[in-house]
């Protein structure tokens, strides 16, 4: 295994590939440097003398400056980087955009065409409560209605809980509302029931006011307190839908139908030399099939934004990308928070610095595309190519936005894992070898092969494969486990 990686030319540090001891000299741009200090691997080494004030150059763009004078060989971290960040800013429209060459490859996959012509990679039933006071409710009804049928039917029956639905106001509740309709006709789900207590502020009779078209026989309502014994009420319905779903089978479909969301959590100094640019390399070769994929976690595009802004498609992409962002600041400065308190106490832990450092391996997940659309929490994806949504960096909260969107299933890059899942397939991608075999019961698949035997493009063709091979059924590791959950953003007032 090599021992360092530059990432690019104009940077002044390298990232330590293994945990590197104090004294070894190693050799880089034609220059011996003895190391300093002990480098755990994924952390950042001095290429060269560093003043203090200087920035610090990672991916060929700065990630901060340093806070006193770094000599060369020396650990580059929190102890002497500060960001650069601070404040808002003025941004321009400078469109830098590259075209996507169409790239051979695996171009369909099989999933389930519905009636009005969307399409599934799962076909699930699912019960849904419009309130969490009825959770328990909901799962009384899931266990009887499991008891009486065969679960192999189906890809997956579950009940989604979730706190929300009452004593919410304004944004709140609307964004419960728009959620939880997302979720129902979600194509994964084949059939739906959806519960409601009786006096919630989301009342059902609102919740199918907004649900528009849908297919009555697939999706189906309860009002708790109505009915005298609810668990039989709900079985009953259950049973239809069952009935009615249970029958549905795969077709070979296009990969342009194909909407993937791209996410990271627990990050590492690897984050954006392995997976995330392998995503980003997935997300180019799906766009360049017609297919479309969203990009999200606003507060993590901080500090790299204007390379996504010089992507825009048309300045009016770009000024929504410009709202996306001052919006998002906006909400961190109506809270009295700083807007720059990131990375995470396991990001530092993985070798990321600042949020400059954070966000410029974040958007490599976006690939090269430009950016067709920028998306509101709650909005389906209407246009295909590389969408921008707004949704926080919390791993569950953008995870459950993403598949609201449209996406059929979440690549999510991590360094160092985690478990959760989300109601769509949420793929768990490796930046480094060591958590691959660490956790093989959470990983689905191993980017950390990049630094060792495999080039890009034999990754890549691997990781096609193993996506195509999910969207047409496999099962990753949270659906195995059976981990799958929501979470909703919740911004306002609780009454």
């Amino acid at each position: 295994m090599r021992e360092y990686i530059k990432i690019d030319r104009l940077d002044n540090v390298l990232v330590a590939i293994r945990d590197l001891p104090k004294g070894l000299v190693i050799e880089a741009d034609g220059d011996r440097i003895e190391l300093l200090d002990d480098i755990k691997g994924g952390h950042k080494i001095a290429l060269r003398d560093i003043s203090q004030g200087e920035n610090i150059i990672k991916y060929g763009y700065p990630i901060g400056q340093a806070k006193v004078d770094i000599l060369k060989g020396q650990w580059v971290h929190t102890h002497n980087t500060i960001t650069n960040l601070k404040g808002t800013i003025d941004y321009k429209y400078s469109p830098k955009l590259v075209q996507i060459a169409k790239r051979d490859g695996l171009t369909t996959f099989q999933g389930y065409r519905r009636k009005n012509g969307d399409v599934g990679i799962r076909n699930e039933l699912v019960i849904v409560p419009t309130v969490g006071c009825i959770n328990g409710i909901g799962e009384m009804m899931l266990n009887s209605f499991k008891a009486e049928v065969n679960p192999q039917d189906l890809d997956d029956i579950r009940v989604y809980k979730h706190n929300y639905g009452c004593s919410q106001l304004g944004d709140d509740l609307e964004n419960t509302r728009r959620i939880l309709i997302d979720i129902v006709k979600h194509p994964n789900i084949g059939g739906a029931l959806v519960i409601g207590l009786g006096c919630e502020n989301n009342v059902i009779e609102e919740f199918i006011e907004h649900m528009g078209d849908y297919d009555e026989s697939r999706i189906k309502f309860l009002k708790t307190q109505r009915v005298a014994d609810e668990i039989e009420e709900g079985v009953k319905l259950l049973r239809e839908i069952y009935e009615e779903i249970r029958y549905d089978q795969r077709e070979e479909i296009p990969i342009s139908e194909l909407k993937i969301g791209l996410k990271c959590g627990g990050s590492d100094g690897f984050s954006g030399i392995t997976a995330n640019p392998l995503l980003g390399e997935f997300s180019d070769y799906l766009i360049g099939h017609g297919g479309t994929s969203i990009l999200t976690e606003v507060p993590e595009m901080f500090g790299a934004e204007t390379i996504l802004m010089e992507r825009a498609e048309s300045e009016e992409v770009f000024k929504d990308i410009v709202k996306l962002i001052n919006d998002f600041k906006q909400y961190f400065l109506d809270h009295k928070q700083p807007i720059y308190e990131n990375p995470s106490p396991g990001n530092k832990e993985g070798g990321i610095t600042t949020l400059e450092d954070k966000s410029l391996g974040c958007t490599q997940k976006g690939g090269k595309s430009k950016v067709v659309d920028v998306l509101q929490y709650g909005d389906v994806a209407r246009k295909k190519g590389l969408n921008l949504l707004n949704a926080p960096g919390n791993d569950l909260v953008s995870s459950t936005a993403l598949g609201a969107a449209g996406c059929h299933m979440v690549l999510f890059s991590t360094g160092r894992g985690t478990p959760f899942g989300s109601f769509i397939p949420t793929l768990k991608v490796s930046t480094n070898s060591k958590l691959y075999d660490l956790k093989p019961h959470w990983i689905d698949f191993n980017a950390g092969s990049l630094l060792e035997d495999k080039t890009m493009d034999e990754l890549l063709g691997d990781f096609i494969k193993f996506v195509i091979d999910v969207a047409s059924g496999k099962l990753t590791r949270n659906e195995v486990n059976g981990f799958k959950e929501i979470a909703i953003f919740k911004t306002g007032v609780t009454l």
